[in-house]
């Protein structure tokens, strides 16, 4: 992409610009906001210190250099920015429209390692000048990146102070080399951020790989902006600055040229903690993974459910807040019309219980065919857009011809955390879209379904099943700890691994078990993932993980075995199962033949009453120890009135216990959607929002029903 770069003279926006040139961008102009009528300004925004050096820039790297003057005042102070006149972010605004007027731009390149405060505001800005935000330093360790930067020659030294630990006396002048170990000393006894995030230093570059010239300081004045005696805070003013060429290098080449002259990582060199765990592998190879890529396809994946989908959508609600939505059917033989057929319904029920599409926190989309995967994105973001989107799966599923899509959702009423990075780095995929990458309400985080990309590049890992299910389980677990630090992967309470042939479940399972604690976990084998990826992982985490219990239990009901897994905090405010319910032979010893694997064969028949028995004792399992529903008093039922909650009569039972249920049948071996679904809606103790899908293949072949149940109160 052609791109823009922010500089501001400090370290990390010049060694941004060399991971854009490795990555293949090409920068083709600069960009700076210099303060107004001083040389520092307390910006929450940007670096103004050293201003006076960056003009040198242009010269230094051959390229035009953008330049606007900035009050630095932030009217808009909150975390999330909406465009306000006045407001420092405007000047951003301003510059890049400038930029973009000029010359032609698709990127935006700027330094951002921590601050979400800088990043959604930036973000703001490119997605109203419809420009991408390439933010490869984002979430770095600060100290592999600053290691990485002093041994990519990037020569910075410190031009401000601020912070406990770091004396201008000392400290200004000194290259980031030199202070390093101080640094690292720091952090370990004040928790001082080593590459500066927190503003306890500001640098400014003296030269890098990109430039043509160095910069020589030959004079500058120190200036003591506080003399406190803990922490003092002082900076360095420029007098007098020249440029100095540079042996060896033409200024004339190009920065992909200049770059050569200087070891840089790849964007697989930052994938590469997901091969460590090779050195203990013993039982597959990499060779063995990449033939999974070029194996015939799973006849499995042909098979396609033949009866209508029963529409029936259902929307279930408790009084925490939590909404659930399942089985809503978009209906219209053309995919497009279709998504907003279904998108328009779940915005009415939304409507009948007060909420609308900002209170969604996860929406589901199973699609027939995922070939016009843009197609839908797009549809999908005509109707949800703006800030704080909900987090996302995306699947291809075994639909018939008159079932295009079909969505199931959550929603909360309340207050939500959200992430929604949308920078391309080397931290995790970014969500250029209309989706967030994780949203946290309370103790329970949700995570979008994540495939196996590589963040840099935004294309599939190469090598196959183990890897892509490794640096999809990274990325699980490096936005789980991104909403909350002390909350890792291992702390996933509930998951559904989607593959796209039967024999990536060994290999997902192995990774799975590998990295998590008890986690309740279902394999789905479908047609179609998005960008042909091999495997999708979605998941929900607890903060309060190690607070959960885990059961297994079963029984069998006439000629098939019903298999559970249920985990439930101690408070019982959260549970969740996943039920199997296969033929008897699954528990140890299965006895599959060649045409049991194509699908030609089907499960023992379940009568009516024996698919009510498995379903409530799923149900009875999901919602143990929850008391029944009590009769409410007049005075009750007026309240709840009040807060638009359904009245019938002077005297009614209290509302059923809620849940959503997913419910993964395999055609041609379940029985027909509408039976399942009948038997369901006869479980009058319960309120269940449900959604039936339909797949090619469960967790084992004798497996041709899985209940995903999931309650919070």
């Amino acid at each position: 992409m052609r791109v823009v770069a922010l500089v501001s003279g400090g370290k990390d926006s010049c060694y941004n610009m060399l991971q854009c040139v490795m990555a293949g961008h090409d920068i083709v102009a600069l960009a700076n906001l210099k303060p107004h009528n001083q040389d520092e300004l307390d910006s929450y925004m940007y670096q103004t210190v050293g201003h006076q050096g960056v003009e040198f820039y242009a010269e230094a790297m051959n390229l035009p250099l953008f330049r606007q003057r900035t009050a630095g005042v932030a009217v808009h102070s909150e975390k999330l920015y909406t465009p306000t006149p006045e407001d420092e972010v405007e000047d951003l605004y301003e510059l890049l429209k400038n930029v973009k007027d000029e010359i032609e731009i698709e990127a935006v390149a700027v330094g951002a390692v921590l601050s979400d405060y800088q990043r959604l505001r930036v973000e703001n800005v490119c997605t109203r000048l419809e420009l991408v935000p390439l933010a490869y330093l984002w979430r770095r360790d600060q100290a592999e990146l600053l290691q990485e930067m002093i041994d990519s020659q990037i020569d910075a030294i410190v031009i401000k102070v601020a912070a406990l630990g770091l004396d201008p006396a000392k400290h200004l002048g000194l290259k980031i080399s030199e202070l390093q170990p101080h640094l690292i000393s720091m952090n370990e006894k004040y928790g001082l951020n080593i590459c500066g995030e927190g503003g306890e230093y500001e640098t400014f570059t003296l030269d890098c790989p990109l430039f043509c010239k160095s910069l020589v300081i030959d004079d500058y004045e120190t200036v003591i902006h506080s003399n406190d005696a803990i922490a003092p805070v002082g900076y360095l003013n420029f007098t007098k600055i020249r440029l100095v060429d540079k042996q060896g290098i033409d200024s004339e080449s190009s920065l992909a040229q200049r770059l050569q002259m200087c070891h840089m990582r790849t964007a697989e060199d930052y994938i590469v903690d997901i091969d460590q765990a090779e050195l203990t592998d013993t039982d597959s190879d990499l060779g063995e993974e990449t033939n999974f890529l070029t194996q015939e396809t799973d006849p499995l994946l042909e098979i396609r459910e033949n009866e209508r989908s029963p529409v029936c959508a259902s929307v279930v609600s408790n009084s925490s807040g939590w909404s659930w939505f399942g089985g809503i059917v978009g209906e219209n033989e053309e995919l497009a019309v279709a998504t907003v057929d279904a998108l328009n319904k779940l915005g009415n029920l939304l409507c009948e219980k007060g909420l609308d599409y900002r209170n969604l926190v996860l929406v589901s989309l199973y699609i027939r065919d995922l070939s016009d995967y843009s197609l839908v994105n797009s549809t999908y973001l005509s109707v949800i857009s703006g800030v704080n989107p909900p987090v996302r799966v995306c699947l291809g599923t075994g639909l018939n011809q008159y079932t295009p899509v079909m969505i199931s959702a959550v929603a909360y009423a309340y207050d939500k955390h959200t992430m929604h990075v949308q920078s391309i780095s080397h931290w995790a995929p970014a969500m250029i879209g209309p989706y967030s990458q994780a949203i946290r309400v309370g103790d329970i985080i949700y995570v979008a379904g994540q495939i196996g990309l590589v963040p840099a590049t935004m294309t599939l890992v190469s090598g196959g099943i183990k890897r892509q299910c490794r640096l999809a389980l990274r990325h699980v677990g490096r936005l789980v700890k991104a909403m909350d630090k002390d909350t890792q992967l291992r702390d996933v309470v509930q998951g559904i691994c989607f593959v796209t042939n039967s024999s990536y479940i060994r290999e997902a399972r192995k990774e799975w078990e590998r990295r998590t604690n008890n986690a309740i976990i279902e394999y789905v084998v479908v047609p179609e993932l998005p960008k042909s990826a091999l495997v999708e992982w979605q998941v929900w985490a607890h903060r309060g993980n190690t607070r959960f219990e885990y059961e297994e239990t079963g029984c069998v009901v006439g000629e098939n075995r019903v298999s559970i897994r249920r985990r439930w905090n101690y408070e019982n405010t959260v549970s969740a199962v996943v039920c199997y319910v296969s033929t008897v032979s699954s528990v140890s010893n299965p006895v599959i033949s060649e045409q049991g694997i194509q699908g030609g064969f089907s499960c023992e028949s379940l009568s009516e009453s024996q698919l009510i028995e498995v379903m409530r004792y799923t149900m009875s399992r999901l919602f143990k120890g929850v008391p029944p529903p009590t009769v409410q008093s007049q005075s009750a039922i007026d309240q709840s009135a009040d807060l638009n909650t359904e009245c019938l009569s002077a005297a009614t039972l209290s509302p059923p216990p809620a849940c959503s249920l997913q419910v993964f049948y395999r055609v041609g071996r379940a029985p027909p959607p509408h039976l399942v679904l009948d038997a369901i809606n006869k479980l009058d103790e319960f309120a269940i929002a449900v959604t039936l899908i339909p797949v090619c293949q469960l967790n084992h072949p004798n497996t041709f029903i899985s209940l995903c149940a999931l309650r919070h109160d």
